[in-house]
């Protein structure tokens, strides 16, 4: 610890010893900022009558942040899960509730229900705009917790920059050299740049990352290197035909390769398997933007995205054994949206068309290609009768072929109840339709000790044949409860504001409630004769989220700046919890007796923290130099139903809760370098069995020049 903060104030004393510029602040600025996402049209982050938030680049930079993971796990209320890749959990709903976007359309690629937000890097971000609550009604399903849309640099201007960031670092030892044969590397190189042939603005992104992973796989006991190679390209176009008509056309391609060596225990049986993973992803964006007048716009976009995923292992106890999964998704849209301006009132009115085509190993057969296709039409109403009330209504009419039509409306009102008090209110219903896993999978899993899952349309059938030939020992009461899946359900309520006290200190508060009908889940649902686990999907009846979000933002002093977060969560299951006081529900005591569990005693919905807090201070001297530290802080939560009565209760089985501490300290010199160094994770907080991926200590390093700035 004592290294760790001398070399913290070393980097803050030696790099402020460059610039003695003073900054200036003022707490209302950033509700000035331009928000897209909230309504689907451009508006002051002030005039939002929902939740969001805005991580901007001057944030991402001085974070040192290298993938989309590293920046959001720094943020009040979100939560990154760790199983099948890095997922995010917002308002206590898991990651397939939350969909994922780049410049508005969504991506792709999800394993278990998971975007891992490992395969986005942040070098090319110009902001990520988070919108927490059903949003359903503007995006459809997917977007039953909120949207995080990325937003890429835009600009056309001459330049040409290019940076690299180097770490190190090794979990087991704590500390490491830079170089040597133990220790843990990550190295990011960026190129990026921009320029015009009259009309025609061009610009470019390129990213490398080389880093040696620890464990992609959960229960994983090995902290051997696994180096990972990620390669991410980005070419935009735009061109004005005319004043008012406007064409841009973005493509995007990225390429991840996981060499991977884990061993897996499961049920008493270790597995050790190697081998890689490789997965591709391919997005081309055309959007088409005429101004009609200053009151009538309307955008055409066009979509298209590919992603191909693909694993291929060997089992060091079976020889010439093998392992293969490939997973290919075709995602497809068209999109029109027309806006209308008038004094009181916007009126937003579009529909689209979308496609989506995936064959998979998992599932019956990958020759057979799975389909869904989306007929839907949205609008939204914002009126503004005075200068202190926004009203803001929508909604949204999904006609999707595998499953009856979804409507989807929302209400939202924002209201300025003084110069220093804006107070926001919405209420919105969320979907989620299943998805193609859901549906159809049919996969075993022999790297993880042979556990299979079913998707429900084949389920019964497969397990029923099972047990003919021999290998089902037994089955559960989840297994009669299998059924044709129906989509989920939200109903979301957010009820909060804002409060300026002064120009330098500024509150936000939000209270949230999201009562879920129909919420698919997996259970299992078998036991093999060898004891290998068969799971596969149901609807519970009905389930939900609760909890508050406060925000503090302090400015004690010109060059320093404070931001404090906290999240307060509850779950519950509510058929479980209604048993609960009912005395239906039994629990063990610590001598192992059975007794009726006390209402106390429920915690509700696994993998959940009750409290979630981040703490962040920077010092700024003028736009050359900057300090940081930031503090993140998760509570315990259950992992495991230790005394087998089927719901998560005190009783069972935690993880530990843990603070984690990243420090980064930067220097912009006069001939366009900037210098950067930093330390993520800083008391090499590590859990092997709950949180696998979790990297340790790692120190880092970071050049950038711009090599043509005209500005």
């Amino acid at each position: 610890m004592y290294r760790t903060a001398a070399l913290f104030v070393f980097l803050l004393t030696a790099l402020d010893s460059f610039s003695q510029a003073d900054t200036t602040f003022n707490a209302d600025r950033t509700l000035d900022e331009i928000v897209v996402t909230a309504t689907r049209t451009e508006r002051k982050l002030g005039n939002v009558a929902v939740p969001v938030r805005i991580i901007n680049n001057k944030t991402i930079q001085q974070a040192g942040s290298v993938r989309l993971k590293d920046i959001l796990q720094e943020q009040a209320g979100l939560y990154i899960t760790n199983s099948f890749g890095a997922g995010v959990q917002m308002q206590g709903l898991n990651p397939d509730y939350t969909l994922i976007m780049i410049d508005g359309e969504p991506l792709v690629g999800r394993t278990g229900g998971v975007l891992d937000l490992n395969r986005i890097s942040v070098g090319n971000i110009r902001k990520v705009e988070i919108v927490k609550g059903p949003s359903s009604s503007l995006y459809g399903s997917e977007a039953l917790a909120g949207v995080i849309n990325i937003i890429t640099d835009k600009t056309y201007r001459e330049k040409l920059n290019a940076g690299v960031r180097y770490g190190f670092g090794n979990p087991d030892n704590g500390w490491a050299l830079p170089v040597g044969n133990n220790t843990f590397k990550n190295t990011d190189i960026n190129l990026q740049g921009s320029t015009r042939f009259n009309k025609l603005g061009i610009q470019f992104f390129s990213n490398a990352n080389y880093l040696d992973g620890i464990s992609f796989r959960p229960f994983s006991k090995d902290k051997v290197a696994q180096p990972i190679w990620r390669l991410t390209n980005q070419v935009q176009f735009s061109y004005p035909f005319t004043v008012n008509t406007k064409l841009t056309l973005a493509v995007r391609h990225t390429y991840d390769h996981i060499k991977q060596e884990f061993a897996v225990s499961n049920n008493g049986t270790i597995t050790n398997s190697y081998g890689r993973e490789a997965n591709r992803d391919l997005n081309i964006n055309p959007v088409l933007i005429h101004q009609f007048s200053n009151k009538v716009r309307s955008s055409l976009r066009l979509y298209a995205t590919s992603y191909n995923g693909s694993q291929k292992l060997k089992f060091k106890e079976i020889p010439d054994s093998s392992y293969t999964d490939e997973f290919r998704q075709q995602f497809y849209r068209a999109e029109n949206q027309a806006d209308f301006d008038w004094d009181k009132m916007t009126v937003t009115v579009g529909g689209g068309y979308t496609a989506d085509q995936v064959r998979s190993t998992r599932y019956d057969d990958f020759s057979s290609k799975k389909t869904n296709t989306v007929l839907y039409g949205f609008v939204q109403h914002e009126w503004r009768p005075g200068t202190k009330t926004t009203i803001i209504t929508g909604f949204r009419y999904d006609d999707n072929k595998l499953f009856a039509a979804a409507f989807s409306p929302k209400l939202a009102v924002r209201y300025k109840a003084s110069n220093k008090i804006l107070l926001n209110a919405s209420v919105g219903r969320g979907f989620k339709a299943p998805d193609f896993r859901q549906l159809y999978l049919n996969f075993t899993n022999n790297a993880a000790g042979g556990y299979s899952v079913f998707g429900t349309i084949d389920a019964v059938k497969i397990i029923t044949e099972l047990q003919r030939i021999g290998q089902v020992a037994e089955v559960s009461d989840d297994f009669y409860r299998l059924k044709e899946l129906k989509p989920e359900f939200s109903t979301g309520i957010n009820v909060g504001g804002t409060f300026l006290y002064s120009e330098a200190l500024s509150f936000n508060l939000n209270l949230f409630r999201n009562d879920i009908d129909q919420l698919i889940d997996v259970r299992q649902v078998a036991t093999k004769s060898n004891g290998a686990q068969i799971y596969s999907y149901i609807n519970v009846n009905k389930a939900f989220t609760e909890g508050g979000e406060v925000e503090v933002n302090w400015k004690p002093i010109k060059q320093v700046s404070v931001s404090a977060g906290y999240q307060l969560l509850k779950t519950a299951d509510k058929e479980e919890l209604q048993h609960v006081k009912e005395g239906k529900e039994y629990t063990r005591d610590g001598n192992g007796s059975s007794r009726i569990m006390n209402k106390s005693e429920y915690i509700g919905l696994p993998g959940r923290s009750k409290h979630m807090a981040n703490l962040k201070i920077t010092y700024e001297s003028g736009k050359k130099f900057f300090a940081t530290t930031r503090i993140m802080y998760r509570s315990k939560w259950a992992v495991s139903d230790r005394d087998g009565n089927g719901l998560y209760n005190t009783n069972d089985e935690f993880a530990s809760g843990f603070p984690l501490v990243n420090i980064s300290a930067g220097k912009t010199f006069k001939n366009h370098i900037s210098l950067q160094a930093g330390m993520d994770n800083v008391f090499n907080y590590q859990d092997t069995d709950n949180l696998p991926t979790f990297q340790g200590r790692m120190i880092y390093a970071a050049f950038k020049v711009d090599l043509l700035n005209s500005k």
